[in-house]
């Protein structure tokens, strides 16, 4: 009776208990990927065709075209590496599980190492350890999250993962080229391209910074810098294969 009001008392704290967790890492991990990529390398592009003294709807054309590309390419790696992660988990998932048929002792005695090394001492882990040989499943779980550190990948997950890639590569590829489209002189365009991604990078950079629980400010700063330097690499590539 004690024991069932204990639980009734946990449930009620819990369900008057709500965590502000961030739980979208993977999702603002993809998004960064494609607006970083898509910020800095159409931007290095199109400053490379500028220097060539075309106009600038050729430089335009060529910059869509790279985005275009870009974000396939990118939202296609997405998707392999999502679904690399995910044939990793389905492998390991399969081998701890034989080993916890073939090799049950073993694997508690893992368990047992896995609680000691949070000080748990061993009449206090003993229950739990014979708890989890009487629940296959749980027992499975416990182990692919506490010895391997993998947790179940969404089912939908490559698919997601490449689309916000390529779009994120769209919407951060599309930034450099605008003043393309309204200004004709290529090389004045540029400098344009360049104020406008520079301030995308540093709205970019607050805005990743306040979802990520980092300094704003510092991110923001951060983020710009890193991606002027990339840019600067890229377009200086670009101008030594010129000549």
């Amino acid at each position: 009776m004690a024991q069932h009001r204990t639980t009734e008392s946990d449930k009620s704290l819990l369900d008057h208990h709500t965590e502000k967790h961030f739980t979208a890492g993977e999702i603002v991990r993809d998004i960064i990927i494609g607006v970083s990529d898509g910020l800095t390398v159409p931007f290095a592009l199109a400053a490379g065709l500028s220097g060539t003294n075309v106009s600038s709807s050729i430089v335009l054309t060529a910059g869509i075209a790279e985005v275009a590309a870009g974000a396939i390419s990118m939202g296609l790696g997405g998707y392999l590496a999502a679904k690399s992660e995910a044939d990793h988990y389905v492998r390991e998932l399969r081998r701890e599980q034989e080993e916890i048929i073939t090799v049950p002792d073993t694997e508690a005695a893992e368990v047992a190492e896995i609680l000691s090394g949070y000080g748990i001492q061993p009449h206090e882990y003993r229950p739990v350890v014979n708890a989890l040989r009487k629940n296959p499943k749980a027992w499975l779980d416990f182990m692919m999250k506490f010895e391997l550190g993998l947790e179940k990948p969404d089912p939908k997950r490559a698919v997601y993962s490449a689309l916000t890639i390529a779009i994120a590569y769209i919407i951060g590829g599309l930034v450099p080229l605008i003043p393309y489209m309204f200004i004709p002189i290529a090389t004045k365009a540029m400098v344009a391209s360049a104020i406008l991604t520079l301030i995308a990078l540093l709205i970019f950079g607050y805005t990743k910074g306040r979802f990520t629980g980092n300094k704003p400010i510092r991110s923001a700063l951060q983020t710009a810098l890193i991606g002027a330097i990339a840019s600067a690499a890229a377009f200086g590539m670009a101008k030594a294969v010129q000549g």
